[in-house]
């Protein structure tokens, strides 16, 4: 777990991809967190992603660094105790001009039955579940 972490946090941005109804929706994300030996994602409750999450936890994460690339699909769980917001935003102090651990919009998700897999052009790939 800890190179999946190191990964996203190198790459800087990763795309998360989840579904509205029959439509896949991509956007980019930044945050990833390790808290209490889970890895986490930040969003606010009033942008859609969280609805499509709410809607269905099934997602998969892509990012890519220096010509490899990591794909994690993953289940996400939402956290909603102040320590676990607050964690990230800690974590991410340029987010807490936008939000805060106890406003009512700050949610943190972690990664449940995650299976990352890193790939290349160069060599086999390699998988890690955590």
């Amino acid at each position: 777990m800890e190179r999946v972490e190191k990964f996203l946090k190198e790459a800087g941005t990763y795309y998360l991809a989840t579904v509205e109804g029959d439509q896949p929706r991509v956007r980019p994300f930044g945050t990833v967190n390790n808290y209490e030996g889970r890895l986490y994602i930040q969003t606010g409750k009033v942008k859609d992603v969280s609805k499509q999450i709410h809607a269905n936890p099934k997602v998969e994460i892509c990012a890519f660094k220096n010509g490899e690339w990591l794909r994690i699909a993953c289940t996400l769980v939402e956290d909603s105790t102040l320590s676990a917001c607050q964690s990230m935003l800690d974590a991410y102090p340029s987010l807490q001009g936008m939000y805060k651990a106890d406003d009512g919009n700050t949610e943190v998700f972690y990664m449940k039955d995650a299976t990352a897999t890193f790939s290349s052009f160069t060599k086999a790939p390699e998988v890690v579940k955590f």
